[in-house]
């Protein structure tokens, strides 16, 4: 009895996670490439050392919910996890997650520090904030996260038709430091930190001398920054304890009704962890109403003007003397 309702139950999971990954995969590419689209073509935002974090880390959002909507197609096609089998697919998908993991995170705790050097009213402080450090600390963001995918391309390996480590000093580093540090508190703590900082100084930026138009760009996009770190603690926290309970309380197979019952936890939990890669754009777009205006600009005004007269010029190659003829004749006008 408790059998087959772990099995239903496990099925169940995977169709929820195939249906909510492939959704989240669909808004989160369409509100990342709006990003990169809207912070890359305004120039009032191309000229801004903060926006190379925003760009940075929709990218790797990209690749991140590309890999996890491959991870649950390839599971539903193949009515089993190809992992299980593959020690190529085992050891790539954890990599990815991974790394496209710490380089989000590592974007957001550096887009809020940046954002309070930038706002900061000390001077020696803000000539800090230059596109130099933002490509040094972008870099260096990139190349730890590579460094810390080592222990994965090492200790991931297939046993009994099972992709995971088995490695217990690799199991405590996941317990005890990945996943409550490197991707929990520690993120958590330095964009929270330097957010509410930022926010702080924007506070009081009326009072200095700067142009008015870099004051309003300074608060919109610390406004947007600080909803976007509180977002990201209220998604990430509840992930990365479940992760933890399961490494630490060993959660296998041998019980399989609890074993499914976790995975179903999980499942949920992962959905809300995979919003953190597809909600930037739609929290920019809910709580800034110049950004509201600005993506406006662009998809109505650019992009959309654009289409129509590139659609125009094209029709026009097609019939060049359609508009040389008079409405009542067909002879062709000198």
């Amino acid at each position: 009895m408790s059998s087959s309702m772990a099995i239903d139950i496990l099925h169940s999971t995977q169709q929820y996670s195939l249906y909510s990954t492939s959704f989240i995969f669909v808004i989160g590419t369409i509100g990342n490439l709006l990003n990169i689209l809207i912070f890359t073509t305004l120039k009032i935002f191309r000229n801004n050392e903060c926006v190379l974090y925003v760009v940075t880390e929709a990218i790797a959002n990209i690749f991140q919910l590309t890999t996890f909507t491959l991870i649950n197609l390839l599971s539903a096609v193949y009515q089993t996890d190809p992992a299980n089998s593959s020690l190529f697919w085992c050891k790539l998908r954890g990599i990815m997650v991974i790394l496209c993991t710490l380089i989000s995170f590592f974007t957001i705790s550096c887009s809020a520090f940046h954002q309070y050097l930038s706002t900061s009213p000390l001077l020696y402080l803000r000539q800090l904030s230059t596109i130099k450090l933002t490509r040094f600390l972008i870099s260096t963001s990139v190349i730890i996260s590579l460094l810390f995918t080592i222990p994965f391309i090492i200790f991931l390996e297939i046993r009994a038709s099972v992709c995971a480590i088995f490695n217990q000093n690799t199991l405590n580093y996941l317990s005890y430091f990945y996943y409550p540090v490197l991707s929990g508190l520690l993120p958590v703590l330095i964009a929270s930190a330097f957010s509410f900082l930022a926010y702080n100084n924007v506070r009081r930026i009326v009072r200095r001398q700067i142009p008015i138009v870099r004051r309003r760009l300074d608060q919109q996009l610390t406004a947007m920054i600080l909803i976007r770190v509180i977002v990201f603690i209220i998604l990430t926290l509840p992930y990365d304890i479940q992760r933890m309970y399961t490494y630490i309380a060993k959660v296998n197979q041998s019980n399989l009704l609890y074993y499914a019952i976790n995975n179903l936890i999980g499942a949920i939990l992962v959905t809300f962890f995979n919003i953190n890669y597809a909600a930037s754009f739609y929290i920019f777009l809910i709580t800034s109403a110049r950004f509201r205006r600005q993506v406006k600009y662009i998809l109505v005004k650019k992009c959309w003007g654009r289409c129509k007269r590139w659609f125009l010029h094209s029709r026009n190659q097609v019939n060049p003397n359609e508009n040389l003829r008079s409405p009542n004749s067909s002879v062709v006008l000198d």
